[in-house]
């Protein structure tokens, strides 16, 4: 279940440790997974090796939670796993700035994942394809026999399309089973589904089948998540006079993603930059995630941006964000990895429907931090504050040094090499 309350006053102050206590209690961890939290190899070698193959080591990544995520009028603490310093506290900033107008609203559509049947050396494409259609309740019966439980918790196959598509190879039949995959990101569900009916496909159409494999493009697995953010939330210090202007500011920024493939690619990285680490942390394929993400940004368009931001009648900054979203709490590493399943757990996402909200609130939320710091003091001024420890450390600092080589470096200006190296060097004389 999510949390009672996300936001967490001070939280940033407390040790590891400590944090790790209190997330513990909020999300009611048992002591095997507080442990595995802790562990500094917390993946043994002998589930390492059942994940992949040839497993010589495990990687450890830095795991933060960001914090004051309304969605749905439910809390949730939400699990980063990455190297990147700053993008845990600009979504933790920024969920915290729509709390007036409630929060975080999703609208995701069913969880349908495509499956798709390449057909080729049709005698005749347009004949073939018409004939698979006509045989569509067949097939789709088919595809339900192959996968009884997915159909007994209420998924399955539920539509079939085909469709010509013209290549250099010449004209193929390419056919699309619409698989529900309920709580499962769906891959093994829909591939052998579109195995299972290949021969008959081929036996209809008079076609040879090569491909049958899911496709990342899940348009009709869209997360769709949307916020309002007052002028006053917008300022740094309740005046709604200076939000409007960083409002203002912060729509010239997205109008420039909106027509540039250029900015929008950095602009979607950065939302990427929310909800990647999520999709690691908590076991699923973000590869996909990613590819799916980005084409979904050109699909049946220019490239552009996966958000979107204007104002309301108020003055009140309104985003939105679509993509495809197929994740999973059903199979794959999320059921084998001891820190995804905890991460789970301190999310609180019972459903993969909750899962895919989640990300693409905190994806919403990264975009809007990244926004508003290039309308105001530039993305570099936050970023480097965070980033000067691990600068400090790649200087040379001991952990005793570092806090106080940051601080020097921070009273002198830009946090840069140099002036870390400075300020180390001040430090030891």
């Amino acid at each position: 279940m999510p949390v009672e309350n996300s936001r967490l006053k001070g939280f940033f102050k407390l040790s590891v440790k400590e944090r790790r206590e209190k997330v513990a209690e909020l999300a009611g961890l048992d002591q095997e997974a507080i442990d595995a939290l802790a562990a500094t190899g917390e993946l043994s070698e002998s589930a390492a090796d059942r994940i992949i193959e040839n497993v010589i080591g495990t990687l450890a990544l830095p795991v933060g939670v960001a914090t004051n995520f309304i969605i749905d009028d439910e809390h949730y603490i939400v699990p980063f796993a990455l190297e990147e310093p700053s993008v845990v506290a600009a979504a933790s900033n920024m969920a915290k700035r729509c709390h007036a107008k409630g929060g975080f609203v999703s609208n995701n559509t069913d969880p349908i994942m495509i499956g798709q049947i390449q057909v080729v050396g049709c005698e005749d494409v347009f004949a073939a394809k018409s004939a698979i259609l006509e045989a569509k309740g067949g097939l789709i019966e088919a595809c339900n026999e192959v996968d009884p439980i997915l159909v007994k918790f209420g998924g399955g196959c539920r539509d079939l399309e085909a469709r010509v598509i013209d290549t250099e190879s010449g004209p193929m039949v390419i056919v699309h089973i619409l698989v529900d995959c309920q709580d499962a990101m769906g891959a093994n569900a829909v591939n052998t589904m579109a195995e299972t009916i290949a021969p008959r496909v081929e036996a209809i159409s008079g076609g040879t089948v090569i491909l049958r494999i899911i496709s990342n493009l899940a348009i009709h697995r869209l997360a769709r998540v949307s916020a309002t953010f007052t002028p006053v939330e917008m300022s740094n210090a309740g005046d709604a006079a200076q939000g409007a202007e960083v409002i203002e500011g912060i729509l010239q920024a997205y109008h420039f993603a909106a027509a540039d493939p250029f900015r929008a690619t950095t602009h979607n990285k950065g939302i990427m930059n929310a909800i990647s680490p999520i999709g690691v942390a908590c076991g699923q394929d973000w590869r996909a995630i990613e590819s799916g993400a980005h084409s979904y940004a050109s699909y049946e368009r220019t490239y552009g941006s996966l958000t979107h931001w204007e104002k309301d009648d108020d003055g009140n900054l309104v985003g939105s964000i679509e993509l495809p979203m197929p994740v999973g709490l059903v199979g794959g590493a999320v059921r084998v990895h001891p820190v995804a399943k905890a991460n789970v757990a301190i999310m609180g996402a019972r459903t993969a429907d909750d899962l895919s909200k989640v990300m693409a609130a905190a994806g919403l939320a990264q975009n809007l931090g990244a926004l508003r710091a290039l309308a105001t003091v530039g993305i570099q001024a936050g970023h480097m504050k965070l980033h000067a420890r691990n600068m400090a450390v790649t200087a040379g600092a001991e952990d005793h040094e570092v806090d106080a080589v940051v601080e020097i470096a921070k009273s002198k200006g830009r946090i840069t090499a140099e002036a870390i190296e400075a300020a180390l060097k001040e430090v030891r004389e």
